[in-house]
């Protein structure tokens, strides 16, 4: 069994026949699928996607830093009404979406009715202080049906589009790390044109503890090495990693098969022969089958030591 441990099969491009696309991935092999959060406009949908398969179907929680802007600390309290009402819901049918829309309400103004109203401060309290967000004590915290928040994510940095938000990106980051830390949760990387400020960060931070991957990982051995100094970092490897003259290949003869997780990001960034056309989570083979090249190893025992490494960074 393959694991994938970053899709997203509540985006529009996939979303129409994302259940046709989950039993292409069973079919294939891929037996766990971790969803990637982006923000409060999609979560709902992927949510949804997520109560239809218990134990096959995982989600993270978390800001992508695209989603960034003067209006950031609004959806880190959303992120957190969201996680409470989930804690809180005892036999709800559908797991967390219905109570989760109602914390944050229909306009996304968060209602202070509901288990959500404990919620302590705003997110600009929050930095610092991410402790007062742990687990509430056993006889008030109600776990959902499955373990469905595995990780915080997909959070970090992207400069791509330009800075106007970088410090707003940097602040969100860093507020984020420190909830993973307080949930005892990893968190996956998103990472663009920001590998200092990314490091500024981490080393600031390293009295956290953080753990996680570095999702679609495209940087150099170097890099690699020095994420080591300020956390326990895995690398997210997907279609990248066929391209024709990928640098990533030489990278990855490097590093240690224990620290590799396999990924598709989809419906982005299809392995060859797909490339340019929608990724599905059933290409994940493809994707194995090139790392087990490039590391000469047979693909079984690239599938059994990625997916170890899957099931205990995320527990799932």
């Amino acid at each position: 069994m393959l694991i994938d441990t970053h899709t997203h099969f509540y985006d529009e491009w996939l979303r129409p026949d994302a259940e046709e696309a989950i039993q292409r991935a069973l079919a294939a092999g891929v037996g766990k699928l971790i969803q990637a959060d982006i923000d409060s406009r999609e979560r709902p949908a992927m949510w949804e996607i997520g109560d239809r398969h218990p134990g096959v179907i995982f989600e993270m929680l978390g800001l992508y830093p695209g989603s960034v802007d003067g209006a950031w600390r609004e959806e880190i309290d959303r992120l957190l009404a969201w996680r409470e009402a989930i804690l809180a819901r005892e036999t709800t049918p559908t797991r967390g979406v219905i109570l989760a829309q109602e914390a944050v309400g229909g306009s996304g103004t968060r209602q202070t009715a509901g288990p959500t109203s404990q919620i302590a401060g705003t997110a600009s309290q929050i930095a610092g202080t991410a402790s007062q967000f742990a687990d509430p004590a056993p006889q008030t915290a109600v776990p959902a049906p499955r373990s469905c928040i595995v990780a915080v994510g997909e959070i970090g940095l992207d400069y791509h589009e330009g800075k106007e938000f970088a410090a707003q990106q940097r602040e969100a980051f860093r507020v984020q790390l420190e909830l993973a830390s307080a949930w005892d949760l990893p968190v996956n990387i998103h990472l663009r044109d920001a590998w200092e400020d990314f490091f500024a960060v981490i080393e600031d931070c390293r009295h956290l503890h953080i753990r996680g991957n570095l999702h679609c990982f495209s940087g150099s051995y170097e890099l690699f090495e020095r994420a080591q100094r300020s956390g326990e970092w895995s690398v997210g490897i997907g279609g990248v990693v066929t391209f024709r003259n990928a640098s990533l290949a030489g990278t990855l003869a490097r590093i240690p098969m224990e620290r590799i997780l396999l990924e598709t990001d989809a419906p982005y960034l299809a392995p060859v022969p797909y490339r340019g056309k929608r990724n599905e989570s059933a290409y994940l083979p493809l994707v194995a089958a090139k790392v087990a090249e490039i590391k000469h190893l047979p693909i079984e025992e690239v599938e059994r030591i990625t997916t170890h490494n899957a099931e205990t960074l995320f527990r799932i």
